[in-house]
């Protein structure tokens, strides 16, 4: 495997296009460390959940782009994304990847508002008189 495996993952309005490639573990999105870039421990802990799936945390080096969105979106579209790319990578992941559920797109986006209503579905308050 000398050339790097290519992936996009997607949720709400975030897109990752993701980039695997054998090393010792680097990982760097939208070119800053992953720490850097995710504040939290959480929103790391979702990013390396297919690594640690799949045994092999310190196994590539990712190179992440990730646009749209906010912080914990991103960091499921990023995990999305590197399910596929290790699906690429090995065809053998796929029943433990698609039993915890990183392979399937998550399509639930916002409910756009309407006209009339103060949001998506909340009506205007109803006056008796």
């Amino acid at each position: 495997m000398t050339e790097p495996i290519y992936a996009t993952g997607k949720r709400k309005t975030s897109i990752a296009r993701v980039w695997l490639k054998p090393g010792e573990g680097k990982f760097i999105v939208n070119d800053r460390g992953l720490k850097d870039y995710f504040r939290r421990e959480t929103g790391e802990m979702v990013v390396l959940q297919p690594f640690d799936l799949t045994g092999t945390r310190n196994q590539f080096d990712v190179d992440v782009n990730v646009i749209g969105g906010g912080i914990s979106g991103q960091s499921i579209a990023i995990r999305h994304g590197i399910s596929k790319a290790l699906l690429q990578y090995n065809g053998d992941f796929k029943d433990a990847l698609k039993k915890a559920g990183f392979l399937t797109r998550d399509s639930r986006v916002k409910e756009r508002k309407k006209y009339g209503r103060r949001g998506a579905r909340r009506r205007p308050q109803y006056s008796k008189r």
